[in-house]
């Protein structure tokens, strides 16, 4: 055979000996960098959006700790790349190789778009020649390569609690370190805040973030320019000093650059801002957006509509059935209650001393030490250390958390916004024709009559409180036909993901509007849901919707907006009925003419027979047929007779229309109640439509 058929050897090879595989660790801030996307920083235009969303809700927070009316301003300037280079010291340089950059044109591409343009202007110039209607062409679409990037200078400035000097590097520097992660309601979702637009400024350009903060009765403001060592979790300071404060001014300013995307996300940082101040009335907004070309520009106020602010949230303890294994060793290794006893008392909510001892037992006699045994087990005993309890007794006391029953927790430590709020926030967004709200205050007393409660009557998931508010308006401004549909989890809106919401579904599909006289596609409906909780079950990455699979939410959100609709019915009912008397009233004025005429003929041939005596008439008749037959009733005076009892019994039926709806449907003027000074007291009476305040 020939050698050149024979088959190669191949040579051998020793095989690699793998690295061993060591073993590393990433910082929380190192995480979310790489996980970006985890708390809304999906792409540029997203960042943008939950920056400010971050910024605005944290001066909102800030300012309602310290029972302050808050004022928040937040400005979005564009720079253009020219600055941006300027601001990092960068200097512009040209071109060399051209066919390096993504937005390169070869000469090939560049032949077929010339190609189409020329037919293009052939096609138009034809259609020009034949009187048809030429369509004007489109401008040409710059190629923006990747490295095109848009930045924008984001700046927040509240009149809030401020921050201790000493805090601030940590409380921007440090992921996952903050004031908010105790059990309470809260705006927030991850507890990051701005630490994360922090994180995206570092990750898109590079520039540290200054924050400028005072708080009430500081004579200094506290200014710090830092960014933030991503591989260790640390701030990195960069300049943190003391500045007089001549003007007392208290809160924070916070000045960040990142890049952005203004153009997709224009009309979702709008609908957020609005939708703020549909939730929040008793704050001001003011909204800027700055760029070279004025054109652009956008200046909204969102003006205060009250000064009744919802309470601050409580932090509260947890309840039996909403605990795990790990919350109860943290718990057991924080608190400091010596014995088992004291622990279940004061760590948990619901659990008194004779529950407690029911759990675990109790002594039946000091002297004999003679113990009666409770649900826990013999080895439990009221005065056993509890930093005693070995895995195995942690998981009797979980188990037994999860079977026995315990009494629902209350809803005090919930701040919902208030049926008042939420009722101005929609007038004085929406303008609606009519709106209606429900908040859960009627309850049934002790003796089954219908009464307002001045408390909030929570329901309960999963061992956490929560409350439903809703709102249904028909009409208004800038509300399109058909269902609009307003989310709010904790008072903050939720803009993306909608179709999965647990309130879109109710509204969508187990709303029967037909039944409220509200046709679902030709009218103009704003449907509003506020949910509030220690615990928001959020679903998906970026926590952006609430699940329809808890039957708890999902019956109170339907429940809340059904007696919305109710509301309504009644309303539009009314409506209906003073649209058919106006149409009767039209109808009726409409025969007048005739009919004044035609009774006039009848009386004047009848008023002929009575006076040639051919026939007799009842004084009160011959009374009135003497006045026609003297014309002293002619058919202008019938006309006028006929007119006047129109007008009467419409009067009469719209004076019974306006005492049966308790309404006034003439226009209304909108009142805006002034911020009292801080020395005077007062007591407010809050009911779904006014707030009545007593000053004493």
């Amino acid at each position: 055979m020939d050698s050149d058929n024979e088959p190669k050897k191949s040579k051998s090879k020793t095989p690699k000996t793998p690295k061993e595989s060591v073993l590393k660790q990433k910082s929380p801030a190192e995480f979310f960098a790489e996980n970006k996307n985890i708390a809304g920083f999906d792409n540029p235009g997203k960042s943008l959006y939950t920056t400010v969303r971050e910024l605005v809700e944290n001066s909102l927070d800030s300012a309602e700790s310290i029972s302050e009316l808050p004022v928040v301003e937040i400005t979005i300037e564009e720079i253009g790349k020219n600055k941006f280079n300027s601001m990092i010291g960068l200097v512009d340089r040209e071109r060399v190789d051209e066919a390096l950059y993504d937005d390169f044109e070869t000469a090939k591409a560049r032949e077929k778009r010339l190609a189409k343009e020329a037919r293009a202007q052939e096609q138009q110039a034809k259609n020009a020649s034949l009187g048809k209607k030429v369509k004007e062409p489109a401008a040409p679409k710059g190629m923006k390569g990747r490295g095109d990037a848009s930045f924008y200078r984001v700046t927040c400035k509240d009149n809030g609690r401020g921050m201790p000097h000493d805090d601030i590097p940590n409380m921007f520097g440090r992921v996952l370190s903050g004031t908010k992660y105790g059990l309470k309601q809260t705006r927030g979702k991850f507890g990051l805040g701005a630490k994360m637009a922090l994180i995206w400024s570092k990750m898109s350009t590079g520039l540290p973030i200054e924050i400028s903060s005072s708080m009430r009765g500081q004579n200094f403001i506290s200014f710090c320019r830092l960014d933030i060592n991503i591989h260790k979790n640390i701030p990195h300071v960069h300049l943190h000093e003391k500045r007089d404060n001549k003007d007392r001014w208290h809160g924070a300013e916070i000045h960040l650059v990142i890049e952005g995307n203004w153009t997709t996300y224009r009309s979702k940082i709008l609908h957020y801002m609005r939708q703020m101040a549909v939730i929040t009335p008793y704050a001001q907004f003011l909204f800027r957006f700055i760029s070279d070309v004025s054109d652009k520009n956008v200046t909204i106020r969102f003006s205060r509509r009250t000064d009744v602010m919802p309470p601050v949230p409580v932090e509260t303890q947890h309840h039996p059935s909403s605990v795990d294994l790990l919350l109860i060793k943290r718990l057991i290794t924080e608190t400091s209650k010596q014995n088992l006893l004291q622990f279940l008392q004061h760590e948990f909510v619901n659990i008194g001393k004779s529950l407690a001892e029911r759990l675990i037992g109790k002594k039946l006699q000091s002297i004999l030490n003679v113990k009666s045994n409770g649900e826990m087990g013999p080895e439990f005993t009221p005065k056993m250390a509890v930093k005693s309890l070995t895995s195995q007794q942690i998981v009797r006391i979980h188990q037994l958390f999860r079977q026995a029953k315990f009494d629902d927790p209350s809803g005090d430590c919930l701040s919902p916004a208030g049926e008042y709020n939420l009722r101005l926030g929609i007038i004085k967004e929406l303008h609606p024709d009519m709106v209606a709200t429900y908040s859960g205050r009627l309850c049934l007393d002790s003796v089954g009559v219908l009464s307002y409660n001045n408390k909030y009557s929570a329901q309960v998931f999963e061992g956490h409180p929560f409350i439903v508010e809703a709102g249904v308006s028909m009409g208004g401004k800038d509300v399109k036909q058909g269902l609009n549909i307003f989310r709010f989890a904790n008072r903050i809106p939720l803009l993306f993901e909608q179709g999965g919401d647990v309130v879109t579904r109710t509204a969508m599909k187990r709303i029967s509007w037909n039944n409220y006289k509200i046709n679902q596609t030709q009218d103009k409906i704003g449907v509003f849901a506020s949910i509030v909780s220690t615990k928001i079950p959020f679903k998906g990455t970026g926590k952006e919707y609430i699940g329809d699979d808890i039957s708890e939410i999902a019956t109170a959100v339907k429940y809340a907006i059904q007696q919305c609709c109710i509301q309504l019915k009644s309303k539009i009912m009314r409506k209906i009925q003073a649209r058919e008397q106006q149409e009767r009233k039209r109808n009726l004025s409409r025969y007048i003419p005739d009919a004044a005429n035609a009774i006039y003929d009848v009386l004047k041939e009848v008023s002929q027979f009575h006076a040639s005596k051919k026939r007799r008439f009842e004084e009160e008749d011959a009374n009135v047929l003497q006045k026609v037959h003297s014309r002293m009733i002619t058919k202008d005076t019938l006309r006028d007779m006929l007119t006047q009892y129109v007008e009467k019994v419409d009067y009469e039926m719209a004076m019974e229309y306006a005492t049966q709806s308790g309404v006034n449907e003439a226009p209304k003027e909108a009142i805006y109640i002034q911020t009292l000074e801080a020395e005077y007291n007062f007591i407010d009476f809050h009911s779904s439509n006014f707030v009545f305040r007593l000053i004493q």
